[in-house]
């Protein structure tokens, strides 16, 4: 048992909650399908675009809202978009296809990041939107569409590296897109190409969370706009890409508590909170401390659809006025890409306890049916605890009393650096074999995005969960259609 427990305990919301809550439900579905096993709420992906949905109306804003595919593979949330007003932004031929085949429509598609021949054939065949990346890339575009005598192709011309005196710039430089400065150059290869492309405007990515940054690019792009506009082309469309973020943890002071202890185990003012010391990208020179927290933050005050309302309500870096009320004044449509941001709240991974060992220094090893890639939350820097799930007792919440046992994750590898998490794990229950973990809110990115068959283990496999008359039902995520969510029940 520890002294001083550091809690971090997961954000739920329904109907996350009501599917913990069903912890029969989980242990019936982890005995027929295996362990680890993902579970998917489409429902919650429509709740979620309704939400971002509403901030467009607030501005009385027009545009796409374009779920990131990559971020999950899932069948069944792509159908269950498919039903709602949002469009799929697609990053490879299999999206793509899977796209098509899932039922959206080519308009509703858009195209981004590196694209092989066969990738840019389909897209102009199908006449999706194509994310321009390069010049290269818009004269194979270009020469694909004169051989196969297509129609015109929609282009967004996607941007990078932009730059402005009153903000400091701190991400690094994408290699996705034309740095801004080069943008006439890019039009004049689109004029020389205007019998086989259409520009309908441009498009920006950037690795930040920096409200600043993205207001600035996105100032950027009102300014490209002006330059197309200049060249007699019409566009009406600016693409912000994604990055508006999830904040995983229900309480913003056990993040600051935890990431303070964090500190001072690298400077070694206290015993290490993780496996070997790990300190996550920190470090202690001379009584100075060194480097930074290599993590998501965990916490976040201000995300997803709240985040883009905030960065609408943000005044121009130099034009002064808010940005959306640039885009009103202009009449531009607004797109997004949120791919983690539409994923919140949207599911959970489960795997069963193998065996619990007490170790001499109090603490306890669990070994877990999965490894660290089945549910990779470290490898994309989220720590947050998971909820035991009792063999034979109902979930509860934690009591308060403050009770907690110190736990050290293991996956079922034959590696010693197969650690599902690599911090010590406070827990208010002390898991037992036979009880189940529940990792939530692992559907952006968290689920497939890493899991490989290494030592010929099977992939987790993957469930769609929805409410039904009778409660809580499920199928195999390639089985589920919209029609089997409970409010479309009475039509089947």
């Amino acid at each position: 048992m520890l002294a001083v427990p550091l809690f971090l305990d997961a954000k739920l919301e329904p109907p996350l909650t009501s599917l913990l809550a069903s912890s029969r439900f989980l242990h019936d579905l982890v005995d027929g399908l295996g362990s680890p096993l993902n579970v998917v709420l489409p429902d919650r992906i429509a709740e979620n675009v309704t939400r971002f949905r509403s901030v467009y109306h607030r501005h009385r804003l027009r545009g796409e809202i374009s779920f990131a595919h990559k971020a999950n593979r899932s069948s069944a949330l792509v159908r269950r978009l498919a039903t709602t007003d949002s469009a799929m932004d697609v990053a490879s031929l299999g999206e793509l296809q899977h796209a098509l085949a899932c039922g959206f429509t080519p308009d509703r598609i858009s195209a981004t990041g590196p694209k092989e021949p066969e990738f840019l054939w389909l897209a102009a065949r199908t006449g999706i939107t194509v994310n321009i990346e390069e010049q290269a890339e818009l004269h194979s575009l270009a020469a694909l569409v004169r051989h196969h005598a297509l129609p015109r192709v929609r282009v967004l011309l996607r941007l990078s590296d932009f730059s402005g005196t009153p903000v400091k710039v701190l991400s690094r430089r994408s290699r996705f897109g034309v740095p801004a400065s080069e943008l006439a150059v890019l039009l004049d290869a689109c004029e020389r190409h205007q019998e086989t492309v259409e520009v309908i405007g441009v498009s920006y990515h950037l690795d930040t969370t920096s409200i600043e940054e993205k207001a600035l690019a996105l100032e950027g792009c009102v300014r490209a706009m002006d330059a197309c506009r200049e060249r007699g082309m019409r566009p009406r469309v600016i693409d912000i890409g994604g990055g508006f973020g999830v904040s995983y943890l229900a309480d913003g002071a056990q993040w600051e508590r935890y990431t303070s202890q964090m500190t001072l185990a690298a400077m070694g003012r206290r015993e290490a909170l993780a496996w070997r010391n790990h300190t996550y990208g920190l470090s202690s020179e001379g009584g100075t401390l060194r480097g930074s927290l290599d993590l998501y933050p965990s916490h976040r005050p201000v995300a997803g659809a709240d985040y883009l309302d905030e960065l609408l309500r943000s005044p121009a870096p130099t034009l002064g006025r808010p940005l959306a009320t640039l885009l009103l004044e202009n009449l531009y449509d607004l797109c997004v890409e949120p791919g983690r941001a539409l994923l919140d709240q949207c599911g959970l991974t489960l795997a069963r306890v193998l065996e619990t060992r007490r170790e001499t220094d109090g603490t306890h090893s669990v070994r877990l049916s999965m490894n660290a890639d089945d549910c990779a939350l470290e490898e994309h820097g989220i720590l947050m605890d998971p909820v035991v799930l009792r063999r034979h007792k109902p979930w509860e919440a934690a009591d308060g009393s403050g009770d907690s046992f110190g736990v050290h994750l293991f996956g079922n590898l034959c590696l010693e650096s197969d650690l599902i998490t690599r911090r010590l794990v406070s827990l208010p229950l002390l898991p037992a074999p036979g009880d189940l973990l529940a990792f939530p809110n692992t559907a952006g990115y968290c689920m497939d995005f890493n899991a490989h068959h290494a030592q010929r283990r099977p992939l987790a496999r993957k469930v769609a969960a929805f409410r039904g008359p009778d409660g809580w039902q499920w199928r195999l995520d390639d089985q589920y259609w919209p029609l089997h969510s409970a409010e479309d029940a009475h039509e089947v």
